[in-house]
């Protein structure tokens, strides 16, 4: 699926998502984006995911509650989520929320790939 933020793909039998936000979203692309990865999740939510955040430089919390409810839906499933390639900027925004207790998050798809194929 490709969408305007938001490309999947699979690598083997793990499904990669990866992001590409602008600085701001108005409303609408919001809702667009909250609708089109819940689309893709909702159909394998028990899968194991790759959140790919190269393309994110920043993200407003709009965004982080986006990904928190993302993390919390594939859990409920009993699917696995890693996040991966936080910028710096990004990583201390996650650190500054407390949210890199709440993901798993490798530097690189590589290695995030490789820890969702141990069973992480």
């Amino acid at each position: 699926m490709s969408h305007k933020f938001v490309t999947t793909s699979k690598a083997g039998d793990v499904h990669v998502v990866e992001l590409s936000l602008p600085s701001a979203l108005d409303h609408s692309e919001f809702d667009d984006l909250n609708h089109a990865i819940f689309q893709e999740i909702d159909s394998q939510p028990a899968a194991r995911w790759v959140l790919d955040l190269s393309g994110a430089q920043y993200m407003g919390s709009a965004i982080l509650g986006l990904m928190v409810n993302i993390r919390q839906h594939i859990i409920q499933a009993q699917g696995k989520l890693m996040l991966c390639c936080l910028s710096p900027r990004l990583m201390e925004i996650f650190r500054t929320c407390s949210l890199e207790r709440l993901f798993t998050i490798a530097p690189t798809r590589a290695e995030a790939l490789r820890g969702l194929s141990k069973g992480q």
